[in-house]
């Protein structure tokens, strides 16, 4: 199991473009840096937070949050681009992250935690069924 030293905080606004070299790891470097600092510093205005995973005052792991209200579930979380270090997986820090993400989401009244995992990363797919979520649906997407 991980030690105390673990925390979970949201990354400031001021300080959020250190998420880039977790995103260009996550998205195998397909997206430019420049064009991923453009994206990050226009997602901090559309509702967005990131929550780093510190290891003492290490960034070990980012989950980043979409807050929005749906029409079929009202206030709800978007978890997103979840990244943990491989050296701290398969120790429980998953199940923590989670559910930290969930009380975080219960105190901004949100009713729904929703996200999306690409179709071939089964072992996600695993860690999610475990954490209770369920497939409701496809994600469709059409480049232009």
């Amino acid at each position: 199991m991980i030690d105390s030293t673990i925390s979970f905080r949201i990354i400031p606004a001021k300080d959020i473009l250190i998420i880039v070299p977790w995103l260009q790891k996550l998205g195998e470097g397909k997206v430019s840096e420049v064009d991923l600092k453009e994206r990050i510093l226009e997602m901090i205005t559309q509702n967005y937070e990131c929550l780093g995973i510190y290891d003492a005052e290490t960034l070990i792991g980012i989950c980043g949050m979409w807050y929005q209200t749906r029409h079929y579930a009202g206030r709800s979380i978007e978890v997103d681009h979840v990244i943990i270090d491989e050296k701290y997986r398969n120790q429980g820090l998953g199940k923590r992250l989670m559910q930290f993400v969930y009380d975080l989401a219960l105190s901004k009244k949100c009713r729904w935690v929703e996200l999306n995992t690409y179709v071939h990363n089964f072992p996600s797919h695993k860690f999610y069924y475990n954490e209770g979520f369920v497939a409701k649906g496809y994600h469709f997407i059409k480049e232009l």
